[in-house]
């Protein structure tokens, strides 16, 4: 299994937008609605006030590498990107998970 560990924050100087953002976390959440191959999928927001957070991170889970590969080219994939890279960054780690306890 691979995990896909997305952050996001506003991007500094854009103007916060509320009804927005909540839009565009909202259509985070529904990705996997359109993508039958995400095994497991969650958006969360930072809870804290501190400098050193983001806002939000995504959490989701894959097969195996293969698949993130056929995620990141997904049309509604694409879709939401486009829409997401003006308001918010974002870094990603990618990894691979065993069944075994570490």
């Amino acid at each position: 299994m691979m995990k896909h560990i997305v952050m996001f924050r506003r991007i500094p100087g854009v103007e916060p937008q509320a009804e927005l953002e909540e839009r565009l976390v909202e259509r985070m959440r529904l990705l996997p609605n359109s993508i039958d191959f995400v095994r497991d999928w969650r958006v969360s927001a930072n809870e804290l006030d501190r400098p050193i957070c983001w806002d939000y991170i995504l959490e989701s889970t894959f097969d195996d590498a293969q698949a993130v590969a056929e995620y990141l080219p997904h049309p509604a994939h694409q879709a939401l990107v486009a829409d997401l890279k003006q308001y918010f960054e974002w870094v990603a780690v990618d990894y691979t998970i065993s069944n075994a306890s570490s």
